[in-house]
């Protein structure tokens, strides 16, 4: 179990498996983030489109009540009988009762759904429509809704819906209730009002308009907070206290407690329509986006499994048989041959390791045929290390028998000779030196440089005791003081030539400067050295640049300045200043405790 975790198909089924899981995880999730946004903005739309219309529907629903109470209120014959006094006459009194019964008849029979009009004068005249058992309620003086419309100032009062009639004690029905006051017109005093009851059905029909879902509740609300009508049973008075109260008449949309909440006035009366619908009732196509969503997932990643497995094997089954070829080769069997066809990479790499097979099979052929010579070869190294001893002792010899004729200077020439041999010579890459022994070896090259140049060059070494035991690579003077020799000082014909090292110190770096009077450098050329110095490990890959700076003798300052860099970091290293005729200052950096 463990083996197979850890195998390259099965992490590949897993990546693949992850990867495209992942997909269209992501893709899943955006796209019904992105249809419950527009779906949300579809409700959004839709339910203030519908709050619209239903405003519209209530508006004309209630001009039109409100033009039926002006017709009676409004009519002649029914405003001088109601400002006529009164008079102690039956025969007057029938046919004044006729006569309003006429003209409430008249708007009566014009209203299909009027269910009674009701006439009450300030006198205690009672003048009905509409039930012929009527039987009004001899208390009606004191109820809040006579009392309402005596405290209007003449304009409709809107009363709202009642299971039954609030004045007929035989009418059943649901009635929509609304009144005004009536006024004598001449006198304008009030006469009595007169109360409208109609069919509730069109309110209801209206409000059930305005529902959302099978559980959406619409409230119609007054000017004063209070549910005039509802398609619910019970409510909660202070949270319909913290229900939205639109202005303007521009619906409101919010959510709120998980229920989508849409208010809108009605233009005409001080009136609220609000639709309360439950999340419940609005996330049935979005649950079965989810729904669906899932399916597809599923089916996907299906699909994703036999694909991974599929690519997985594709990839692992070459893999599996190099495998067992390499372990073939592990018991020293080089003469199989593998032949694979699957991705390029893995045909490459099965060429490779026939190759490599192949190679090795060579290379041990070869190796059988050598490991007679190996004991040769030894020899001759323990041989080659007798030449430089035989070298080092020849030079002191030759020093001896001139120093014993008294060719002291010729003498001295030659023991420098053999010190500076015996200090090149013995090499061991990467170990540092002291700056004193670099000044010693330097001072043993000065002595035959000095000689041979018949006293042309005149040498100031100026080092502090106190960095004599710097650390230094090996041969890091020599190579500067060699170049400026060769290159500043040797042209110089007709002059006396200086040579001067000196130190400078500070913040922790050593700057040991190596300053000639020679020829100097011309700027081009002094240009690409920097250039060269500045990036000396790729200046060592370019031949064409190598080979520039071989002719202007700054190779030694390449190779100087790689091994200083290896050693301290690439903020040490080379530096050279110059001027043509005036001379040449190289500065070598290095750090110091």
């Amino acid at each position: 179990m463990s083996r197979g975790f850890h195998s390259i198909q099965y992490r590949l089924f897993v990546l693949f498996l992850i990867s495209m899981s992942a997909i269209v995880l992501i893709v899943s999730i955006l796209y019904y983030n992105r249809t419950t946004v527009q779906f949300q903005e579809k409700v959004s739309g839709l339910s203030k489109q519908n709050v619209s219309q239903t405003a519209g529907l209530f508006d004309l629903l209630l001009k039109s009540y409100d033009s039926m109470s002006k017709s009676v209120i409004g009519n002649n014959d029914f405003s001088r009988i109601m400002s006529t006094p009164t008079v102690d006459s039956p025969a007057v009194d029938y046919f004044n009762e006729r006569a309003i019964t006429n003209i409430l008849g008249a708007v009566f029979l014009s209203q299909e759904d009027l269910i009674g009009i009701h006439v009450l004068t300030d006198k205690g005249k009672v003048y009905n429509y509409g039930n012929y058992a009527n039987v009004i309620d001899p208390e009606y003086t004191k109820s809040h809704w006579y009392q309402e419309i005596q405290g209007s100032s003449g304009s409709m009062v809107w009363l709202g819906v009642y299971k039954r009639s609030i004045i007929d004690q035989v009418e059943s029905r649901s009635v929509f209730a609304f009144g005004r006051r009536i006024y004598d017109l001449n006198n304008h005093r009030q006469v009595g009002v007169v109360l409208f009851e109609t069919s509730s059905q069109a309110i209801v029909n209206a409000m059930e308009n305005l529902k959302l879902g099978v559980h959406s509740e619409v409230y119609l609300m007054s000017g004063e907070g209070e549910v005039i009508s509802s398609t619910s049973e019970t409510w909660d008075d202070h949270w319909m206290s913290t229900l939205p109260r639109p202005k303007g008449g521009v619906p409101v949309v919010v959510e709120s407690g998980g229920k989508l909440i849409v208010a809108s006035q009605l233009p005409f009366a001080d009136w609220t329509v609000l639709s309360v619908t439950p999340e419940r009732d609005l996330n049935v196509e979005l649950a079965e986006t989810k729904r669906f969503l899932i399916y597809v997932g599923a089916a996907l990643v299906l699909v994703a499994i036999l694909i991974a497995t599929i690519f997985s094997r594709t990839i692992s089954s070459p893999l599996k048989r190099l495998i067992s070829e390499m372990k073939q080769v592990e018991i020293g069997n080089f003469r199989g041959s593998l032949n694979v066809t699957s991705y390029q990479e893995i045909n490459i790499l099965v060429a490779s390791f026939n190759q490599m097979v192949n190679q090795i099979s060579e290379l041990i052929e070869r190796v059988k045929i050598s490991s007679v010579s190996e004991k040769n070869a030894e020899l001759q190294a323990l041989q080659s290390q007798v030449n430089p001893h035989f070298l080092y002792n020849t030079l002191d010899m030759i020093y001896w028998m001139l120093d014993e004729k008294g060719h002291d200077r010729l003498g001295e020439v030659v023991l420098s000779l053999s010190r500076l041999f015996r200090y090149s010579s013995h090499w061991d890459q990467g170990v540092a030196v002291s700056l004193r022994e670099e000044i010693e070896q330097t001072q043993h090259y000065l002595t035959i440089i000095v000689t041979r140049l018949e006293g042309r060059l005149t040498v100031d070494v100026d080092v502090d005791e106190a960095w004599m035991n710097v650390p230094l690579p090996k041969m890091t003077l020599q190579p500067v003081i060699e170049n400026a020799v060769k290159y500043g000082l040797e042209p110089l014909l007709d002059w006396e030539g200086k040579l001067r090292v000196f130190i400078e110190a500070d913040d922790r770096k050593l700057h040991i400067k190596v300053q000639d009077n020679g020829v100097g450098i011309d700027a081009a050329k002094l240009e690409r050295i920097n250039t060269l110095l500045d990036k000396p490990e790729e200046a060592a890959k370019d031949e064409e640049g190598m080979e520039g700076i071989r002719q202007e003798g700054g190779i030694g300052l390449v190779n100087l300045q790689r091994r200083i860099r290896h050693m301290y970091g690439e903020a040490y290293g080379l530096t050279l200043r110059s001027e043509p005729n005036e001379g040449t200052t190289v500065i070598i950096t290095v750090p110091y405790q």
